[in-house]
C-alpha cells in the first residue's frame, strides 16, 4: 500500500469511527435546473453501502443527512430555479422530499439497504421530549441496519423555526446519535485560503483550532445555486461537531469514498472540546430565544464564569413573551448575549422579582419563590 492510499495519522479515527454522519449539499445531487441527478445519488450510495459492507473494518453505522428535496421539486412543478417565498419552496419540498427519498430507497436496494426518511425541524432538537424521540427513532433505525435519511422537515418549517441550512442540522444529529466523526460533501474539495477558483489558492490539510481559520476569508455560495449554504454555513457546522468532540471531514461529494476510507482528502478538522449535555448544545446552536433578561456586572461575571445559577437579584430588565421552561438570552448591561438558559417563570412574573433575594421572596410570596431563575445545569455561556 503506497503512503497516498494509506491514512494519515491524523485520521486513524476516521478509520476507527463506527457511528458516522455524512451531510451531502443539494449541488452534489442534483441538476442545475432542478431535478435529482441519478447517477450521482448513485455514486453517493456506493460510497456508503461499500463502506458499511467493508470487511475488517468493523461493524459501520451511518447516518445520511441529505438536502435535494427543493432542489428536486423545482423541475416536477415546472419553477425555473429555487423560489424564494416560503410557500413555494414547501411546495417544492413536498413534491421533491418523496422522489428524494424513492431514488435513495432504489439505489441502496442494490445492495440490500433499507432507507428511512426522519424529518426534523429546530422543536425536535431545542424540546427535550422530541430530542429524545428522534434519539430513540435513529438508533431504532441503525440497530435494525436501516440507513436513516435526515433532511429538515422544510414542508412545514417556517423562518422563524427552522435550521436554516442542512450543515448544522448534520453537526447537531451527529451529536444527537453520539456519532464517532462528521463527513460534510459538497461541491467544493475543501476549505482553502481563497477563492478557489483563483491560481495560487491552497487547500487547507487540516485545522486544529481557531489560529488556522484566522485571516481565511471564506465564501458564503455554492456554485449550483439550489441550496442554501456555502463554506461559511460549513465551516461553522465544523466547528459545533469539533467543539463537541466530534472530528469533521470537510470535501466533495467526488471524493466521498475516499473520505470515508481516511485518505488525505478535503480538510481535517480535529475535536477542539469534549462531548457536552445533550440539551447544551442544542440550546446554544438549535433554540431560538422567546425573550431576554438584562443582568448586572455581579450575575455576568456568575454566569460567564459558571459559579452559580441565575438568580433574581442579578436581573435588571426583562423583554418578551415567554413561559416556564422557554430558552431566554442572557445579556450584560450593555445589551450584548453572554448566555443563553432555560427560564424557570412565566415572562409576566419576573417584574415583581427584579433585584430581589430569594429569600425575601420565599417570605413574601411563598416557598415556591425561592427558586433560580435559569439554573446553571440549564444555562450555556456564548461569550467569555
Amino acid at each position: 500500500m503506497t503512503g497516498a492510499e494509506q491514512p494519515e495519522e491524523a485520521r486513524r479515527e476516521v478509520v476507527a469511527a463506527r457511528r458516522i454522519v455524512v451531510k451531502v449539499g443539494s449541488s452534489s445531487l442534483t441538476t442545475a435546473g432542478g431535478g435529482l441527478d441519478a447517477d450521482r445519488v448513485d455514486a453517493l450510495v456506493d460510497a456508503l453501502a461499500k463502506t458499511l459492507a467493508a470487511r475488517g473494518a468493523g461493524e459501520k453505522e451511518i447516518v445520511l443527512v441529505s438536502s435535494g428535496a427543493i432542489a428536486a421539486g423545482l423541475a416536477p412543478l415546472g419553477l425555473p430555479k429555487r423560489p424564494r417565498d416560503l410557500a413555494r419552496q414547501q411546495a417544492a419540498a413536498s413534491v421533491g422530499q418523496g422522489l428524494l427519498v424513492a431514488r435513495y430507497t432504489a439505489s441502496f436496494a442494490r445492495y440490500g439497504r433499507r432507507v428511512g426518511q426522519v424529518l426534523l425541524t429546530t422543536d425536535d432538537t431545542s424540546r427535550r421530549a422530541h430530542y429524545r424521540n428522534a434519539r430513540r427513532t435513529l438508533d431504532q433505525l441503525l440497530a435494525m441496519g436501516a440507513v436513516p435519511v435526515v433532511n429538515e422537515n422544510d414542508t412545514v418549517a417556517t423562518d422563524e423555526i427552522r435550521f436554516g441550512d442542512n450543515d448544522r442540522l448534520a453537526a447537531l444529529v451527529a451529536h444527537l446519535v453520539r456519532a464517532d466523526l462528521l463527513i460534510l460533501l459538497s461541491d467544493v474539495d475543501g476549505l482553502y485560503d481563497g477563492d478557489p477558483s483563483i491560481p495560487g489558492t491552497s487547500r487547507i490539510a487540516e485545522v486544529t483550532g481557531e489560529k488556522d481559520l484566522e485571516g481565511i476569508s471564506i465564501g458564503s455560495a455554492g456554485k449550483a445555486g439550489v441550496g442554501t449554504g456555502g463554506m461559511v454555513t460549513k465551516v461553522e457546522a465544523a466547528r459545533i461537531a469539533a467543539a463537541a468532540g466530534i472530528p469533521v471531514v470537510l470535501t466533495s461529494a467526488s471524493q466521498a469514498a475516499d473520505a470515508l476510507r481516511g485518505r488525505s482528502t478535503g480538510t481535517y478538522f480535529h475535536r477542539t472540546g469534549r462531548r457536552s449535555a445533550d440539551r447544551l448544545l442544542w440550546l446554544a446552536h438549535a433554540s431560538t430565544p422567546q425573550g431576554a433578561l438584562t443582568l448586572d456586572e455581579g450575575a455576568v461575571r456568575a454566569v460567564v464564569k459558571g459559579t452559580g445559577s441565575l438568580l433574581p437579584a442579578g436581573i435588571a430588565a426583562v423583554e418578551g413573551e415567554f413561559s416556564a421552561g422557554d430558552p431566554v438570552e442572557l445579556r450584560d448591561p450593555a445589551g450584548r448575549a453572554v448566555a443563553r438558559g432555560l427560564v424557570t417563570y412565566d415572562a409576566g412574573e419576573i417584574p415583581q422579582l427584579l433585584g430581589r433575594s430569594t429569600r425575601d421572596l420565599a417570605r413574601e410570596l411563598g416557598p415556591g419563590y425561592e427558586r433560580e431563575v435559569v439554573h446553571r445545569d440549564d444555562l450555556v455561556v456564548l461569550r467569555a
